[in-house]
Parts: structure tokens; C-alpha cells; sequence
């Protein structure tokens, strides 16, 4: 396809995306990006012949071989674009968010290398191996060569060391880095048939007493999930590897529970004084010295319940009787209060330190969460092997390892491991890292070695070492190698990530947060405080629900004046608005508009991007209220409203019929409206007018609109503006559509019972048996990914208002 079709396709005084230029480094990289366009897919492309020949892969890749996932190829693109990503802006080709979901080298698999890459290409069948840091090992990809879908190829995966049996969603292993809690796991239904992600740790270095926390001795081993059905034993590590054949004795262990269950715990090999050997348990087999064992500490599933919500206390009061009479498995206590104790035992018996726990936390799948929290006597990290260098006496096998981490997507020397290996461990890893070798050093700028004769390997296998401290020029002191990490991925080893939570002190029951969003360190405080005091949800639940649709929701708030309503206390206590913004953070921008009824300016909030979102949900702003136009073009707005408001008496059965009517209305006129629901009682009708039109002309319009739909459902409808005038029938509101006036967003959150969303719906959607409770802060998400965005049109479309009126008026 060269580049003639990705040019012809794309305005670049539009887009971001890379010039369409040829390339000749044919270095054999690979990239997937996660591109949220009209639907959710992943692209797939292949540095090939001086470009990236690429597939849209509609499920995302798969390292389970039983899944053959459609991949549709599409037309080649520049080599540049293996490191774009960022937004394509609506009105373009492939318009959405694309970041880039897994990176790295690939080439034609071992056993097929008699046939050269680009043969396989055109033959249709390519064998390939990869080299990433999610999708590892080798992979088919073969044309289906249909004659009705000539673009049709299949992406397999082959069994191999890294494949495994278990259900791969590739939205799990998402490299968003945005807190997930119980309300919102990666898997869409726990059950022990699904891969679920960890609950991870976050590290603090001081050790602290507080009676609302536990404390956990440490193990230095694998952590692994134990998914357990009807005596069938599935284990993984938190990336998703199988452990079933390399534990086969735990297997049979736990075959013996009796229970539906999802277990979560570490897998360790101890010696004869109960203390873990971190190198017997990564070569482990069989005759392995030492004994194995597997510190159950928590447990997320029980015999068809979801145990999520529950108290840290509560779930694991369950497991002692669950794991009862097991030869390998044991449950991993606590102590209550008493950390710096446990600490100190914990280090005179030689082990690494605790684990702090809340003692109410919840489980929060795939969530590096301060309410667990590691504290370790040594410092310990993963990082990536890059490279080494020979023996200078000659005497050793190899004299040390290259050490890199990604600091800011840029892979950064660290330093260079020369001690803590057996002869053993030389012989085998460097087996390993012969195989992996390459020409050219992975850094940005190649290290000083000191003059050592470097060999350098391709970045993929991951290591533990412990050390002294950091210098100040960001290198390891004195680093000693404990073992290779294979339940690691590589974007795992970093110095920084995305967005993280600052843990600031836990000597007491104070905290503060920072959430660093894009850059930006936005505060958060209190979330613990309940706002749904009914449901339990927090405020916590509100910043992570806009954290996760923050993509989704932002094209609607963007450059348009906000007006604040604000439940500080929560949905129970009385909520205000505020439109005047003082003393705001200097990176949150406003707009100042006269107001003739106050007749002064008034500084109003502008919600431009995620760090301004969240803020103004860490100030209560459970829904948002955006206007209808924007501050470039203030008296035309991009859309006019019809809001069907319910009085008390009518049911939203009865509001469905009015929204049946109004479709049959649109449709006459020939406009494509847009329903969402209220999230409140009622439904929200967008009619699209590009900002061609003003308020006066819009609002008129839209009365006239109301008017047809009142005529054929006039025993439920009303136009009478004073609530004791309607005699219980639905208010056709016209009237929402003037100059400053607001209405809930689509995908906001609203204030009620069940924390309903106002949410998009499909025409087909309003009938008979909708409720306002079908999309809330729990599941909205899951729809969403199911069904893109349902409103996007609303933001591009236009309506010519005389052509329609005069098909209403034939």
C-alpha cells in the first residue's frame, strides 16, 4: 500500500500524526496503540519494508492461544508512527485518543526462519516472534482471504512459556495509570474462571504504630493468584502468567479446597529456619531444596459472592477455614497496631519487612493503593537487563550486567550489577542473554562503562536487585542481583509513572494526596468522605468514576463556562451552586462574562482538561454543569435542549412515551436528535445547530418543536412553565435554552440515590422497561467501552431549523 493511501486520507495541517515519509532503518520494531475512535480497537503495526504495515485489531491482541482475534489490515503508515500518540481531533481520520499500549522488536519466529518476513507477508501467514512488554513470544498472523472481507487476517497466539489458558482482556492490562477501586475492576465480572489484577502496595520508608492499620510480614516470592472451580486449580502471577506447571505440587494442594474461591497470596520457597531463598523459588522445580509454600493473605471470591466490598477483616476472618488441613498452603496472620514490633522481628529474623494494611480497605483489583503500604529494610527494584560486560580478570563467567529503568518512557542507565551470583546463575543467564544479543546499546546515549567490553541484548528480561541508595546522579550504589523476575512486565520497571499518589505521612490518621494528572499536581482531600451515604460510595468513588470517562466527558466541558454545584457533605445535605471563581491554582483557567442580573463580572471555572475535572470533583461538583456555548462564540450555542420534565405524579414510563413521541416529531422534520437520560427523572433531547444559530433563535425553535410533540401526546405533556399549572403532566422545557443556563452533562454523575449517570442513550434504548438506575457510577463504564460514544455527533452535526420546520409544516 506504500504511503498513497495514508496521505490521501489525512489533512496535516489538522493532525498530529507524522508526515507520510518513507524510512530505511527496517530495525524490525513493533507497536500497538489503543486508539478510542468511533469504537474502541487496538492497531497493530509492523516495521516493514521502509513502513509500519498495520491491522485494527477490534478486541485487542491476545496471549491466549485459544482466542483468534480479527485483525482488519488497513492502509501502511510512517515509521514515526511508532512513538506517536495523543489525540486525533474530531473531524479527521481515525478522530480519538491514541497512546501507545505496548512497544518493542519482533522478528519471523525461530522455526520459521527459512522463509524471509517479507515472503511470509505476501504469502499471508506470518510467523512472528515478539519482544514487548505485554505481547512476548511467538504469534500467527494469517490472511483469511475471504473474498467478501479481502482485509481479514487472524492474530493467534502459540503456545508457548509466556501464553496462557486463562480469559485476556487486553483493557486490563491497560497502561492508563488511573486508580480503579471495588465499583470499577478490570475484570467486568468476578468470577474464578477470569483473570483478575492485584491489589498492589505502595512504599514508604518509615515504619509507624497505628491501631487502624495491620501489619503483614513481608515474603520475598511470587505473588500469585489462585482461581479455584469446582476443584479446578488455575494459577497466575499479577501480569498473567500461568504458574500451574511450574507449582504443580501447590496445584494438587489446593485441589483439595472444597470452595469456589479467588485467593490472593505469595508463593515462596523457605529454608529449614522458615526464612524465604528469593533464587530457589525463580528456578524451583520438583528437586528444589527447600520448602515450598503459599502465604494466603487475602481473598476476593466466595462460592459465587464477590467479597470486594468487604472489610480487609472481614475477608480474610474466612480464609483459615477455607485453606484448613492444606499440606503447601497456609494463611498469612497479622498483628493489630503494633507495626514497629513486627518490624523489628521481622528484620532480626532476617526478612525484607511488613506490608501495612487499612483494616477497613477494600479490594481494589489492579489499584496501587496507599491503603496498603511496604516497608522495607533494604532497597530492592526490578529492572531491565540491557546488556554486559566480560570478566576483566577472565576468571568469572561475565563481570557484570547493564542495568536500565524507564524514566519518563526513556529506557536510562541505572548502573551495573557485578555480585550476588553463583557460578549457576552466570552459566544460565548468560545462555539467555546470548540469545538476546544485539548491535546497538537501547539508551538514549550510551553509557560510560569505564572502558569494560560491553555486549549488548535486547531490553526484555526483567531482574531484582537490592542496594545501598541512589546517587545523586541517578545510579544504583553497590547493587547485588537476587534473581530474575518473570512476573514482571517491563512498564512495571520505572522510576516515575503517569499519575501516583503521594504518600505524605502515617505516624497518624491525617493523610494528604496528591493526584499528578498530565503534569499536573492536583490536591485531593477527604476520600474517605461518604456522599452516597445510602450506596456507600465515596468521594473516592466520584474521582476515580471521572478519572475513568474523563476521555469521554471532556469534549463536552471543554472552553465552556461552568456553573458549580457543589455537595460538599454529600447528596444528603443541601448542595449550592457557584458560578464566581476566586483563589482557584493558576494551571485552572477561567473566563470573565458580565452578568446583567448581578451586573458585575463574573470569573467562571473552565473545565479544559482532566486535572480540572478532578479538581472540581475533589470540591463535591458531583454533577457538571457546562453551558451551551462556548467562550469563543458566547450567543450561539453548539446545541438546543428539549428537557422532559416529569412532575411528581408521572412515571418515567409515561416520560418514555413522551420521548417516543418527540423521536416520531424529530423524524418528521428530518433533524437527528440525540436522547440521553437526565440521570435525575427525566430525559434530555439534543438537537445539534454547529453554533449557526442564537439562544433566542434556538429557544424558538425548540418551543415550536414542543408544541408538534404536545399535539400527540397531549393527556401527558404540558407547556405551562408554573409547576401548579401542569396538573401532573411532563414540562416540554424549551426554556433551558437562554444565555448561561446549564444542564447536567452527558456522563455526569448526579446527585440521587444510586449515583445514576446521565447517559447516552440509542433510540431503540427508549422503550418500555428503561429506568433511570440501568447506568450509574458502577457500570457505565462497561457500556461505554461497549458502545463508543453515542452523543459524538451532537458536538459536529448541524440542523437547518427553516427546512425542518417547513417539512412539519407539510
Amino acid at each position: 500500500m506504500a504511503l498513497h493511501d495514508y496521505n490521501k486520507k489525512r489533512d496535516f495541517n489538522n493532525t498530529p500524526e507524522p508526515p507520510a515519509e518513507l524510512s530505511h532503518e527496517n530495525a524490525g520494531r513493533f507497536v500497538i496503540q489503543r486508539h478510542k475512535a468511533s469504537r474502541l480497537h487496538y492497531d497493530l503495526r509492523l516495521e516493514m519494508e521502509g513502513v509500519l504495515k498495520s491491522w485494527a485489531i477490534p478486541k485487542g491482541p491476545s496471549m491466549n492461544p485459544d482466542d483468534k482475534r480479527l485483525a482488519i489490515q488497513t492502509e501502511d503508515h510512517p515509521v514515526k508512527y511508532l512513538s506517536f500518540q495523543g489525540t486525533i481531533p474530531k473531524g479527521n481520520y481515525g478522530a480519538g485518543v491514541m497512546k501507545i499500549w505496548d512497544e518493542g522488536t519482533y522478528n519471523v519466529a525461530p522455526e520459521f526462519q527459512e522463509m524471509d518476513l517479507v515472503k511470509q507477508f505476501e504469502k499471508g501467514d506470518l510467523k512472528i516472534e515478539f519482544f514487548g512488554k505485554k505481547i512476548k513470544g511467538t504469534f500467527a498472523l494469517v490472511h483469511t482471504k475471504r473474498r467478501d472481507a479481502d482485509n481479514h487476517w487472524l492474530l493467534i497466539k502459540k503456545k508457548d512459556s509466556y501464553s496462557t489458558d486463562l480469559d485476556y482482556d487486553a483493557e486490563v492490562f491497560s497502561d492508563a495509570k488511573k486508580p480503579s477501586t471495588n465499583k470499577d475492576t478490570p475484570v467486568k465480572k468476578l468470577s474464578p474462571e477470569k483473570f483478575v489484577k492485584p491489589m498492589l502496595a505502595s512504599s514508604i520508608k518509615d515504619i509507624f504504630n497505628d491501631k487502624a492499620w495491620v501489619y503483614e510480614l513481608k515474603w520475598d516470592g511470587y505473588r500469585v493468584m489462585a482461581n479455584i472451580k469446582d476443584g479446578k486449580v488455575h494459577l497466575y502471577s499479577r501480569n498473567g502468567i500461568a504458574y500451574n506447571s511450574k507449582f504443580k505440587q501447590l496445584v494438587k494442594d489446593l485441589e483439595h479446597v472444597e470452595n469456589d474461591v479467588i485467593l490472593d497470596g505469595e508463593v515462596v520457597v523457605v529454608n529449614e529456619n522458615g526464612l524465604p531463598q528469593f533464587q530457589a523459588l525463580q528456578n524451583y522445580d520438583e528437586n528444589t531444596s527447600g520448602i515450598l509454600r503459599y502465604y494466603v493473605f487475602d481473598m476476593l471470591y466466595l462460592n459465587g459472592h464477590s467479597m470486594l466490598d468487604l472489610d480487609l477483616l472481614e475477608r480474610k476472618s474466612l480464609i483459615p477455614e477455607i485453606i484448613e488441613n492444606l499440606s503447601y498452603t497456609l494463611f498469612c496472620d497479622h498483628i493489630e497496631g503494633m507495626g514497629t514490633a513486627l518490624y523489628k522481628k521481622a528484620i532480626d529474623a532476617g526478612m525484607e519487612g511488613v506490608i501495612a494494611k487499612k483494616i477497613d480497605s477494600t479490594y481494589s483489583p489492579g489499584y496501587r493503593s496507599e491503603k496498603w503500604l511496604k516497608i522495607k529494610a533494604v532497597e530492592t527494584e526490578e529492572v531491565i537487563i540491557c546488556g554486559y560486560t566480560d570478566s576483566e580478570s577472565g576468571g568469572a563467567i561475565f563481570g557484570s550486567l547493564i542495568l536500565g529503568m524507564f524514566v519518563e518512557d526513556q529506557l536510562k542507565y541505572i548502573g551495573n550489577c557485578g555480585s550476588g551470583f553463583s557460578a549457576k546463575d552466570q552459566r544460565e543467564l548468560l545462555n539467555k542473554l546470548k540469545k538476546l544479543e544485539v548491535e546497538k546499546h537501547p539508551f538514549k546515549r550510551k553509557p560510560n562503562l569505564k572502558g569494560r567490553n560491553s555486549h549488548w541484548v535486547s531490553p526484555i528480561l526483567i531482574c531484582e536487585v537490592k542496594f545501598s541508595e541512589w546517587t545523586k546522579s541517578g545510579l544504583m550504589r553497590h547493587p547485588v542481583y537476587k534473581g530474575i523476575r518473570s512476573d514482571r512486565d517491563l512498564h512495571e520497571v520505572s522510576k516515575s509513572t503517569h499519575k501516583k499518589e503521594k504518600v505524605e505521612t502515617r505516624s497518624s490518621n491525617s493523610k494528604a494526596t496528591i493526584l499528578e494528572v498530565e503534569g499536573i499536581d492536583v490536591p485531593i482531600t477527604n476520600l474517605e468522605k461518604v456522599l452516597w451515604p445510602d450506596n456507600g460510595y465515596t468521594k473516592y468513588d466520584l474521582i476515580d468514576y471521572y478519572l475513568n470517562v474523563s476521555d469521554y466527558i471532556l469534549p463536552y466541558l471543554k472552553d465552556r463556562p461552568q456553573s458549580l454545584h457543589r455537595h460538599p457533605n454529600g447528596i444528603k445535605s443541601p448542595g449550592f451552586f457557584q458560578k464566581d471563581n476566586e483563589n482557584l491554582p493558576s494551571w485552572i483557567k477561567t473566563e470573565e462574562i458580565f452578568s446583567k442580573s448581578t451586573k458585575k463580572n463574573i470569573n467562571y471555572l473552565l473545565c479544559q482538561n482532566e486535572a480540572s475535572l478532578l479538581y472540581m470533583a475533589n470540591l463535591g461538583c458531583i454533577e457538571i454543569n457546562p453551558w451551551h456555548s462556548r467562550v469563543n462564540n458566547l450567543d450561539y450555542p453548539d446545541y438546543t435542549i428539549i428537557d422532559l420534565d416529569p412532575s411528581k405524579e408521572n412515571t418515567f414510563e409515561e416520560v418514555i412515551t413522551v420521548g417516543q413521541a418527540a423521536k416520531e416529531v424529530l423524524d418528521l422534520a428530518k433533524i437527528k436528535g440525540f436522547c440521553k437520560t437526565s440521570g435525575s427523572s427525566g430525559l434530555h433531547i439534543y438537537i445539534p445547530l454547529n453554533a449557526k444559530y442564537t439562544y433566542e433563535e434556538a429557544r424558538n425553535f425548540t418551543k415550536l418543536l414542543c408544541y408538534f410533540i404536545e399535539q400527540k401526546v397531549p393527556e401527558l405533556t404540558s407547556m405551562l412553565r408554573a409547576v401548579k399549572d401542569r396538573k401532573g403532566k411532563i414540562y416540554l422545557d424549551y426554556l433551558q435554552n437562554r444565555k448561561g443556563q446549564t444542564i447536567a452533562a452527558p456522563y455526569c454523575v448526579r446527585p440521587k440515590t444510586g449515583a445514576p449517570v446521565s447517559t447516552p442513550l440509542e433510540w431503540k434504548e427508549v422503550k418500555s422497561g428503561l429506568k433511570i438506575l440501568d447506568f450509574n457510577i458502577k457500570n457505565i463504564q462497561a457500556r461505554i467501552q461497549e458502545k463508543g460514544d453515542l452523543f459524538a455527533e451532537v458536538l459536529s452535526l448541524d440542523t437547518d431549523m427553516m427546512a425542518a420546520i417547513q417539512r412539519l409544516e407539510n
